[in-house]
């Protein structure tokens, strides 16, 4: 973390350590000596060009995402940025410079029990932003870690306090809950949580297996309800059938006639069924001729 604390420190348009800013002070010195004219005496050139030199050594930057909390003798003078700004130099010091986007941190708990003693592995990472720069840079020596401890600790918390299947469940939820209690924690650092998201839950291999089991007993299951079910349904509509052909005998011996063309339409055969339908025709043709023997002969 000091190494980039250092590397944000020095992101300002003059580095005092870099060696260009001794030629700019060379510059600035010999613009004094010029400004002085060879009829002044040497020493009048002397205070122009600390002037300038100061000048120089006073100019700082900062790009449109960062801003620098400057200091004079050890206590607070402001937040600078973005673009150029002035300091006193060997006055005032720059004690850091913070970066004003986004940020994401990832957070990963290894075998964290469950509120139902299931040990898993938990990825989850936390979007965040510094809106106060100085309450973060005077109350934390190192923010970005604290941000990081608290993301940690809340997720190993929240965790411990939900079963497995909460957990796998409503991770909406789970989200919104751990950005709210993160935030609730480092309100006062001047830090704000945009979001949380739990990228990913790892289960013991044992575990997987079982709750593989589980699952796939529980589908064979629903797929014989479902299958008796349907067979029901059927027995109970060919119940309803039964009836209606037992009370109409007519109607059983057209089903028969129907099944049997059905299975027999595309061998072109012919095929003869003696029916109690045609035998009641034959007596009543019978009767038919009869009754007319019985007229010719009274004709007669």
């Amino acid at each position: 973390m000091a190494s980039r604390r250092s590397r944000s420190d020095s992101s300002g348009l003059f580095n005092p350590a870099s060696g260009g800013i001794v030629v700019l002070c060379g510059l600035a010195a010999w613009a004094s000596l010029a400004f002085a004219g060879p009829a002044r005496a040497p020493w009048v050139a002397v205070p122009w060009g600390l002037i300038a030199i100061a000048a120089v050594l006073g100019i700082r930057m900062c790009r449109t995402w960062e801003r620098a909390v400057v200091l004079r003798l050890g206590r607070i003078r402001g937040v600078y940025g973005p673009g150029l700004f002035l300091i006193v130099p060997f006055v005032d010091q720059i004690a850091s410079i913070v970066d004003g986007r986004i940020r994401t941190i990832p957070v990963h708990t290894e075998r964290t029990l469950t509120r139902d003693t299931t040990p898993i592995d938990v990825d989850a990472v936390v979007f965040w932003i510094v809106h106060d720069p100085m309450h973060a840079v005077t109350q934390l020596d190192d923010y970005a870690d604290a941000v990081e401890l608290v993301a940690l600790t809340t997720l190993r918390e929240v965790v411990g306090s939900m079963n497995l299947a909460s957990l796998l469940e409503d991770r909406r939820r789970i989200d919104d809950e751990l950005r709210a209690l993160i935030a609730e924690k480092i309100a006062a650092w001047g830090i704000t949580v945009q979001s949380v998201e739990i990228r990913d839950v790892t289960l013991p291999a044992n575990l997987q297996d079982a709750m593989s089991r589980q699952a796939q007993a529980e589908r064979e299951r629903a797929a014989r309800v479902t299958l008796a079910a349907a067979e029901r349904a059927v027995a109970l509509e060919l119940a309803e059938a039964a009836k209606t052909y037992d009370a109409s005998p007519t109607a059983l011996q057209l089903l028969q006639i129907n099944r049997i063309y059905e299975m027999n339409k595309d061998r072109g055969t012919t095929i003869l069924l003696p029916t109690s339908m045609a035998d009641s025709m034959a007596n009543l043709a019978a009767t038919s001729v009869a009754m007319q023997a019985a007229a010719d002969k009274s004709g007669a």
